[in-house]
């Protein structure tokens, strides 16, 4: 007798929210960080700069409530409000918070003694114009020059990372231009390019400024599952291909490389630092 077993619904995309009375980016870069631990996981990820009003901060709860009332889980929100009142409202979402400021701050007011000046937009204030600019322009490079779109400006990259599509190579590009203010480009061997054996003819002038992501054949295969599930793309015979592939280009070419495989982008980010010698733009 045919028993018919329903097919179990897809898992629910669940909710981050990165929240912030100035540009959002300190909440995000460790909000993205903390949840890079978590890569089986899709999250839907929403930023919400400049929450520095009450009436700012009760719309902010508008859109995690129905955040939470579509996927029915809760939301996480990460935030770096300054402002007890508003992040008393931020709170009375339904959703999990998690305040990036408040214990830390409490901790250290336990330790010195001395009690915080909770002036809303204070974490912001002290930044370096310079470092800001640094900072902007290097995601600014990232950007457009992300997945090999463009390569016309490699004479200013700091870095190209290359790799097989699905390696990481765009969230660290991020990482490094947010953390470091390091200018890195990135680009794709597509299945051409590792057809030849050789580099791209458009990375060959820049080869001292490459450097190679590799990721276990296992979790490729399912990243790309995740993408376009049933492909040969996807396929464990393409991406064992893949693999041989880049490996052979890796040494032939002499370029430094990681496996990533196991490692949150900011392991990926300071190993990379570590491995080329390369110097933070920002903060040094």
């Amino acid at each position: 007798m045919y028993v018919h077993t329903p097919t179990p619904p897809p898992p629910a995309i669940r909710s981050a929210f990165f929240i912030s009375d100035g540009t959002a980016i300190t909440a995000e870069t460790l909000g993205k960080s903390l949840l890079s631990q978590f890569s089986d996981v899709e999250f839907d990820i929403q930023v919400i700069p400049y929450v520095d009003t009450i009436e700012l901060a009760k719309q902010a709860v508008e859109r995690i409530n129905r955040a939470f009332e579509t996927s029915k889980l809760r939301p996480l929100v990460f935030d770096t409000i300054v402002s007890d009142e508003i992040r008393e409202i931020i709170n009375s979402a339904n959703a999990y918070n998690l305040d990036i400021y408040e214990g830390l701050i409490n901790r250290i007011a336990t330790e010195i003694n001395h009690e915080p000046n909770p002036h809303a937009g204070m974490a912001h204030s002290h930044v370096d114009s310079d470092d800001y600019k640094a900072r902007i322009d290097a995601v600014h490079f990232a950007l457009d020059n992300d997945d090999g779109a463009r390569t016309t400006h490699y004479d200013g990259a700091d870095i190209i990372l290359i790799g097989l599509s699905r390696s990481g190579k765009t969230p660290t590009s991020l990482y490094l231009a947010l953390q470091y203010g390091i200018r890195a480009a990135n680009y794709p061997l597509t299945e051409e390019d590792l057809d030849t054996s050789q580099l791209p003819a458009a990375l060959k002038p820049y080869h001292n400024k490459l450097f190679g992501l590799t990721i276990d054949t296992e979790r490729l295969v399912r990243i790309r599952q995740e993408r376009r599930a049933g492909s040969r793309y996807a396929s464990l015979a393409q991406c064992q291909e893949e693999q041989r592939a880049i490996q052979a280009i890796y040494s032939s070419q002499k370029i430094p490389n990681l496996n990533v495989s196991e490692m949150s982008v900011e392991e990926i980010a300071t190993r990379i630092l570590q491995i080329t010698g390369l110097k933070r733009r920002i903060g040094v």
